[in-house]
């Protein structure tokens, strides 16, 4: 199931990487979200795509986006994870119910048990604004990113 532009994001809660409940909902009114779905904590490709955000976190604080990573990875291999490589941002753990938040995203890969390489910014008013969804072997581009977060 695609989502389209335009609609209203799909809420939901999940643990960050240390426990704590994040709600989607929280940022409604006050914050962009950028909800970004990666395969595997640790990988090569996950890796080096959420440390390209971590480098370049201000243009999200610029135009008022909060990150959001996703995975279907435990809590504890996250926490490992973002103290490994000092992610600013909430890596958020998908992992029970399996990839359910994934699924309602449409990015969920029933194959691997993971997610696809899927990023979903949506505003302050909870709708989806952009969206790119890439196989598991392909980066996405930081440039996409910049430009989304402009038109906002």
């Amino acid at each position: 199931m695609a989502l389209e532009i335009g609609q209203a994001a799909p809420g939901f809660a999940l643990k960050s990487e240390h426990g704590e409940m994040v709600e989607l909902e929280s940022f409604r009114g006050e914050q962009n979200v950028a909800v970004v779905f990666y395969p595997f904590a640790f990988s090569g490709i996950c890796t080096g795509e959420l440390c390209e955000i971590r480098d370049n976190l201000a243009a999200f604080d610029e135009g008022g986006v909060q990150v959001l990573a996703v995975s279907c990875d435990p809590m504890f291999a996250l926490r490992n994870w973002a103290e490994a490589e000092k992610y600013p941002f909430p890596l958020l753990s998908d992992f029970w119910p399996h990839g359910e938040v994934a699924r309602k995203y449409g990015v969920f890969n029933e194959t691997t048990g993971s997610s696809v390489r899927g990023t979903f910014l949506i505003d302050r008013d909870g709708v989806l604004r952009w969206s790119i969804v890439n196989g598991m072997g392909e980066a996405r581009s930081l440039a996409g990113y910049r430009e989304a977060i402009a038109a906002l």
